[in-house]
């Protein structure tokens, strides 16, 4: 038996393996180990906590058998529409389905199924690499079952599809992200005929939800080095259909021999710095809209020549309906992006100035807690290739990291909490709620901030005092 082989078996050596085949053996039916499983198990990566089970025969009936065996097995949850049954085994998820063939109409891409041989269900599969399956039957068990070379494939690092890519696709236009999210996260190369299906059928896209879309895309923002599914998507043509203001990034625009940088490639490369410091997914999504409000706010200066005077604020501006859009959660994770987008300038404008004490304090107030985050966006979107000119802004922006870190212990305006709350101004100057409260609360903010007076109780209340006493307010007692 060679090494390869043995490989193979191992990956169903546990006993819960043999359960199954023992299960499936007594209701007279195979049973194959598919997908995942088997594809990262053979690239020897971390293998998935789910395993897809296809049994040419009952899934559910299968399933309900497998539980019944299993001392610990949780309860079986049953999917009749899709044939299905799942059940959970320690920390393993274990889905059964039944062998199917599937036919598609134009207009959807949910199919037509019926009951079919194992053939018949890796023909159906998106990708070779995932039409693998092991046997668990008896007289073949721990074998290989690989009709279309996805073992090659794997060897080759290959995207390709069993059929001809344009059915594929056609049948099914998610599987065209689903091969850009594989490209991305086994730095596999798309094969040219399937690459070319691609950008042949990237309006079918369109019959698409933004739900299935995002959740794709998401994969390959989370991935080691995003650009790669990044640009796949977009010279595939499929990142029109869901993303325009990203597309609208691309390009190089010439007045009077000046030109600007071309921001879709220059942003790329900031998502990729910054997924190499990383793993959060929304400083990724801030990384990647950081300049989306550039295309909206471009213009050609003869004196300066090129301008995006306020980019940064109309982008932030540009995200509550771009998450709206692409089904992106509306809570915290927008609010995020949005003010992380916002501050985007702030850290390079202290950089390249005098810095003020005033204006650190004012960044410290508006990031709060997201004042490192903000930094490390910073810092990732540096992306000239001058060696000198890095190394330059790189210090230029530890000295605002240290400036940050003085302000804060002097002034403690991180997270702003005010020493002077609206209950205590009303009860000194005998006011009800109303506008002067904001206007007093305010001014103490802003006298803080500006360095005026320091963020201490005593100091905020003599000021409420003297700026009472402008607005013509009396203390209560002194009436």
């Amino acid at each position: 038996m060679n090494t390869h082989t043995n490989h193979i078996q191992s990956l169903v050596a546990n006993p819960l393996f043999s359960t199954i085949s023992s299960c499936a053996r007594e209701l007279q039916q195979e049973v194959y180990v598919v997908g995942g499983y088997v594809r990262d198990g053979l690239l020897e990566r971390n293998q998935p906590k789910d395993i897809d089970f296809v049994t040419v025969g009952n899934g559910i009936a299968l399933a309900k058998l497998v539980s019944k065996q299993l001392n610990g097995a949780g309860r079986v949850s049953i999917f009749k529409n899709f044939g299905t049954a799942m059940l959970r085994y320690g920390d393993w998820e274990l889905e059964f389905v039944g062998a199917r063939k599937e036919s598609y109409e134009a207009h959807s891409r949910k199919p037509h199924v019926e009951d079919g041989s194992l053939f018949d269900d890796q023909n159906r599969r998106d990708f070779t690499i995932n039409a693998l399956a092991i046997s668990l039957n008896e007289g073949s068990f721990g074998e290989l079952v690989d009709p279309f070379g996805g073992l090659d494939d794997l060897h080759a690092g290959l995207i390709r599809t069993p059929l001809d890519p344009d059915i594929t696709y056609s049948d099914d236009p998610l599987r065209m992200l689903r091969a850009i999210r594989f490209a991305a996260q086994l730095n596999f190369k798309i094969e040219e005929e399937s690459l070319n299906a691609i950008k042949r059928n990237a309006v079918r896209l369109e019959i698409i939800s933004a739900e299935r879309i995002i959740t794709e895309f998401n994969k390959v923002m989370s991935s080691t080095r995003p650009s790669v599914g990044l640009a796949l998507m977009f010279h595939t043509g499929l990142l029109e259909h869901f993303f325009p203001e990203l597309v609208a990034l691309q390009g190089v625009e010439e007045v009077e021999g000046q030109l600007h940088k071309d921001n879709f490639y220059h942003t790329l490369e900031v998502v990729d710095n910054l997924a190499q410091r990383s793993d959060d997914l929304w400083l990724r999504w801030a990384a990647l809209l950081h300049d989306i409000g550039k295309p909206v706010v471009k213009r050609f200066d003869e004196n300066i020549g090129w301008t995006f005077h306020n980019h940064e604020f109309v982008g932030g501006k540009m995200i509550p309906n771009l998450f709206r859009r692409l089904k992106l959660p509306m809570g915290e994770p927008m609010r995020y992006v949005k003010k992380i987008v916002m501050l985007s300038a702030r850290p390079a404008v202290l950089s390249q100035e005098i810095v003020t004490d005033s204006a650190v304090r004012r960044l410290l107030f508006e990031a709060g807690d997201d004042i490192d985050a903000l930094m490390i966006l910073c810092e990732c979107d540096i992306t000239t290739k001058n060696a000198k000119r890095k190394k330059r802004y790189l210090r230029n922006f530890e000295l605002v990291r240290e400036k940050l870190k003085q302000v804060e212990e002097a002034d403690r305006v991180r997270n702003w909490q005010p020493p002077v709350d609206g209950q205590e101004i009303m009860n000194t100057f005998g006011l009800a709620p109303g506008p002067e409260i904001g206007l007093i609360k305010k001014a103490i903010r802003e006298a803080i901030l500006e360095g005026e007076i320091p963020n201490e109780p005593q100091a905020a209340r003599d000021f409420m005092l003297r700026k009472g006493k402008e607005m013509g307010l009396m203390p209560a007692g002194n009436e």
